[in-house]
């Protein structure tokens, strides 16, 4: 039996006006920012949930429920810290994560190196283990009307 699990995560939010758009921690320069309970920062809660779900411990909503005022408006990379240690703690080690965000807009090419950098930081992880792309949908879908983000990730990690 292999000690190798896999996960997979996707989170969506609507973008809206009044709001900072922070993506991996970093902030996105934009008209818009994304609503949510906390940061809402879609590309750091799909990697959460891959990673949980590849240790089979929930999910985000489990572990940091909107419901909790602790939470409102918090930064999603603290969580993403206490995430990693969690799975440490329950004998799990990253192997690596790929994650893609879809926006159509703004363009995040330029950003994509920090965003690697803040989540291998978060996670204690060399960032040669950490994998972001971004994507629009060619103006299809709530993604392509502009109209929110969304992220898909993926994680593996290791029974030590």
């Amino acid at each position: 039996m292999t000690n190798l699990r896999i996960g997979h995560g996707y989170d969506v939010h609507r973008l809206t006006t009044g709001r900072k758009l922070i993506l991996c921690g970093v902030q996105i320069p934009h008209e818009y920012g994304l609503d949510g309970h906390s940061d809402a920062d879609v590309l750091i809660h799909a990697i959460m949930d891959a990673l949980l779900g590849a240790a089979a411990l929930g999910d985000i909503g489990k572990h940091f429920p909107d419901s909790d005022p602790a939470y409102k408006g918090i930064s999603s990379v603290p969580l993403l810290r206490l995430v990693g240690a969690l799975l440490r703690d329950k004998g799990y080690s990253i192997v690596n994560i790929d994650a893609s965000v879809l926006a159509q807009a703004p363009k995040l090419a330029p950003h994509i190196e920090a965003m690697r950098r803040c989540i291998a930081e978060a996670l204690e992880l060399d960032v040669m283990r950490v994998s972001v792309k971004a994507t629009t949908e060619e103006g299809l879908g709530f993604t392509g009307e502009r109209k929110g983000i969304a992220a898909h990730a993926v994680a593996l990690i290791e029974k030590n």
